[in-house]
């Protein structure tokens, strides 16, 4: 399959305020998956009777599938193909639920085009219009498509 890269930075609009988003609904198996890719096997997101327990009644998911989503918006949506992250800063607002519907988006902070470098704002939310997650990420266009 081709993919379409993004045209040079003097063509492409990263202006303030421009936003992208994607949303996933957060299932078993992405929970069972993390775990297995990861190696967290925290009993918060894999043991049911532990997490019962626990402030949040039911298991959580791993709070870094929300910064996955993110990755989506970012490596395919804005600023897209062609960037590689540079910093990423990332604050966790509370827990998410399997079964929860996670909305990822970004919104163009900073565009610098003669550095190649973009600033966005990251947010995720769930179904129910809460924040998860708030933070920023700073990427860089690579030489190859930026010409």
């Amino acid at each position: 399959m081709t993919e379409n890269f993004p045209t040079p930075l003097n063509d492409r609009n990263f202006a303030p305020g421009n936003r992208a988003s994607f949303s996933k609904t957060i299932t078993e198996a992405d929970v069972t998956t993390m775990a297995g890719v990861t190696g967290d096997f925290d009993p918060l997101h894999i043991d049911a009777e532990y997490a019962r327990q626990t402030r949040y009644g039911r298991r959580t998911a791993h709070p870094l599938l929300a910064t996955g989503l993110l990755a989506t918006v970012l490596h395919t949506r804005l600023p897209g193909p062609g960037t590689v992250c540079l910093s990423q800063q990332i604050e966790f607002l509370g827990p998410i639920f399997i079964g929860d519907t996670i909305t990822a988006q970004v919104e163009v902070v900073a565009f610098q085009p003669e550095k190649h470098l973009i600033t966005l704002k990251t947010t995720c939310s769930n179904q129910d219009a809460r924040q998860v997650l708030t933070g920023q990420a700073v990427l860089m266009f690579l030489k190859e498509v930026a010409s």
